[in-house]
């Protein structure tokens, strides 16, 4: 984005002026304006009527009073061109095109969408085929339907891709703070990375809501996170949407092991992105993220007044990694002295119903428990009553403020939570969120948010001493061809990983090639059609003498040749058998046209698809990204020694596989991916037992 065009984006975002072009779409517009209380000028412009939503009407842009800030356009869409032509030129600020029929509309669309793009010079455009803006701050919309959301000053900015979600939003009952909604269409000038960098920093935004069905820019993504990042304005990501991203190479296992949205995952883990799962994840978390704040752990203290909320907090919160640290003896024996005796005491704490509403008696206990928790945050589950039925709403109410004072004294970020989102009434919200705590509507949202909101402070916090360096280009070249496995490994042994001692034969010369290299041997029939060569019967392994290599060679041409007879050949790769590891990795870097190269790593051999263990890293990755990588893998028990065999050298591992991935980005230019199943691993590294790669047809 130029400096001109932000200049530009902050006119349109906040402007002093908005002409609203076009027929009963822009009247309806008008009327949103006035809802949300827009305090500055606003020109109706139609040709062919005398008023607009109470405004007279200009007939043309040229007759406005001033070079408009902000314009809403909602004409037919060449018109739209030519109206955005000349708002450019007049040097206006910035145009929400709600107008329909670009590129989405096909090859006529997309040609008008070219010249779109082309008329808007350094302006700011949201759009095309979009919703619009909405400014909770400085009341400003332009926005072609009825809306609703609010602003205490501070809160959440989100920006969709999707129009009719950005309205569902702002209709939610949840009271989530709003500083901003953009509805971003089809993005044709500005795109999601522009307006995350843009509002990361706006002092009132104290988190970022974006809902992605794909990106334009994976590096001006990462960018723009990285920057909300160092502000300390978390973004939180709803990734929506199938993709073909990553299906370029379905010969590998890699293809299956880690498609588009395991690169997604791996790059919003590489730059701090939450990501969640759902639409009412999104708003809780942010919701959590701009009223409570992130806790600098994942020690809660929970409290409950009722023993199965206390049962579903302790079981959400193991599955997801939060921790509800149980009390020792003694702080038992102390919380006990506080509490009727039908309570018992652990953490989530049940305080009963005896002392329910008692502030005098239940301030104590909280503030005592938060204590001896040692917590980094606090979460009371409280159902309200209904409307109507709300006689003891007073109880509610004396122990959560009891609970928020106590949470306040010791300084950490505090829920109060609903089992049921119903149950928390709008005026239980806002009196919450005035008094810094966040009203969270359902238990598995709330602690997803606490669990999310704690992670993104670590990463931050371990960002600022050493961030990795930002993602390799993509180079996409078109079609590929594999290289067959005797060459492969010879270019791995090239590029410094070590390979078992082999020799590349006729079957004739088997034999004498076993005894060169030394039994026991692995045989193995080379050719462009076996990639995967145990499903041919390609594959002989534990040969320990001449004849058995003889009658390998043999049963293996019968087997190719049932298998598939143009794949037979007389080229074989006689091995060393390497020696049993401790486990088997599958080791992959690939090429992807839009997030460059990604590293995956997983449980090898046979279990590489079985069982789907697996992770993916963008590259570069560092040896200690790498080394958690593998620490978070279900291999990593093998690894770690099991059942009296000798552990591997993890942190020697990562070492080995960031050098591999380093090597194979150097000659990115040449190789499509490299695939390693089964990487044996052994106490002091590892060994490419088998070995799939492929290059670039044109090179």
């Amino acid at each position: 984005m130029t400096p001109e065009r932000r200049a530009n984006l902050t006119r349109l975002l906040s402007p002093r002026h908005i002409a609203f072009v076009g027929g009963r779409d822009a009247e309806v517009a008008i009327k949103e304006a006035e809802r949300r209380g827009f305090l500055g000028e606003i020109w109706a412009v139609n040709p062919k009527r005398d008023a607009l939503g109470g405004y007279p009407c200009f007939r043309s842009i040229a007759t406005l009073p001033e070079v408009p800030d902000a314009v809403f356009l909602a004409v037919p869409a060449p018109a739209a061109v030519e109206s955005v032509g000349e708002l450019s030129r007049m040097g206006a600020g910035g145009v929400v095109c709600y107008t329909a029929g670009f590129r989405e509309a096909g090859a006529g669309g997309a040609e008008l969408e070219r010249r779109l793009i082309e008329a808007t010079g350094d302006m700011a455009l949201i759009g095309p085929n979009c919703y619009g803006m909405i400014n909770y701050l400085d009341g400003a919309a332009l926005w072609p339907f009825a809306h609703g959301g609010t602003c205490p000053g501070w809160g959440a900015a989100i920006i969709t891709q999707s129009g009719m979600l950005s309205s569902d939003i702002t209709m939610a009952q949840r009271s989530l703070p709003l500083t901003h909604m953009i509805s971003g269409g089809n993005q044709s000038v500005l795109t999601i990375e522009d307006f995350i960098d843009h509002l990361a920093d706006h002092p009132a935004v104290r988190a970022i809501g974006v809902h992605i069905e794909g990106l334009r820019d994976v590096r001006s993504f990462e960018s723009a996170c990285r920057k909300a990042l160092d502000r300390g304005v978390p973004v939180v990501a709803l990734k929506t949407g199938s993709s073909q991203i990553g299906a370029r190479l379905t010969v590998s296992h890699t293809g299956s092991l880690s498609g588009a949205d395991d690169l997604h995952n791996a790059l919003f883990d590489r730059c701090g992105v939450i990501r969640v799962k759902n639409p009412s994840e999104l708003l809780e978390t942010l919701k959590f993220l701009c009223v409570a704040g992130p806790p600098k752990g994942t020690r809660v203290a929970g409290f409950t007044c009722s023993g199965g909320g206390a049962t579903m907090l302790a079981d959400h919160a193991e599955i997801i990694g939060l921790d509800f640290p149980a009390f020792d003896e003694v702080a038992k024996a102390e919380l006990a002295g506080m509490l009727p005796p039908i309570a018992t005491v652990s953490n989530p704490l049940d305080y009963t119903t005896p002392i329910w509403g008692q502030p005098d008696v239940t301030g104590p206990v909280f503030d005592r428990a938060m204590a001896l928790a040692k917590a980094d945050a606090a979460v009371l589950v409280q159902d309200y009553p209904a409307a109507g039925l709300d006689e003891s709403k007073v109880y509610y109410l004396n122990d959560a403020v009891a609970f928020t004072e106590a949470a306040r004294s010791h300084g950490i970020p505090a829920a109060i939570c609903a089992t049921l989102p119903e149950n928390l009434d709008a005026e239980t919200r806002e009196v919450l969120i005035a008094q810094g705590v966040a009203p969270m509507q359902g238990i598995d949202e709330t602690l997803n948010a606490m669990a999310a909101a704690a992670k993104w402070l670590a990463l931050r916090t371990k960002l600022a001493e050493g961030r990795p360096a930002l993602l390799l280009p993509a180079k996409p070249h078109g079609a590929v061809r594999m290289v067959e496995e005797a060459e492969g490994k010879a270019r791995l042994h090239a590029l410094g990983l070590p390979v078992p001692d082999g020799r590349t034969v006729t079957g004739d010369e088997a034999a004498t090639a076993a005894v060169e290299v030394g039994f026991p041997v692995v045989l193995k029939m080379m050719g462009p059609r076996l990639a995967h060569k145990s499903e041919a019967g390609a594959v002989a392994v534990g040969l320990g003498d001449a004849k058995s290599v003889d009658r390998a060679v043999a049963d293996m041409r019968a087997a190719v040749a049932r298998h598939d007879p143009t794949a037979l050949t007389d080229r074989f790769l006689v091995e060393e058998m390497a020696a049993k590891p401790i486990a088997e990795l599958i080791l992959s870097v690939r090429a992807d046209p839009q997030f460059g190269l990604a590293l995956t790593l997983g449980s090898g051999g046979v279990l590489a698809e079985l069982v789907g263990d697996s992770a993916t890293l963008l590259l570069p990755a560092a040896a200690h990204e790498i080394e958690a990588a593998l620490q978070g893998l279900k291999v990593a028990h093998l690894l770690g020694g099991y059942r009296g065999v000798k552990a591997a050298d993890i942190a020697a591992l990562a070492a080995q596989i960031a050098a591999f991935a380093e090597a194979i980005a150097a000659c990115a230019d040449e190789l499509a991916e490299v695939e390693i199943n089964p990487f044996f691993v052994h106490e002091a590294g590892g060994v490419a037992v088998d070995v799939l790669i492929h290059e670039w047809a044109a090179r």
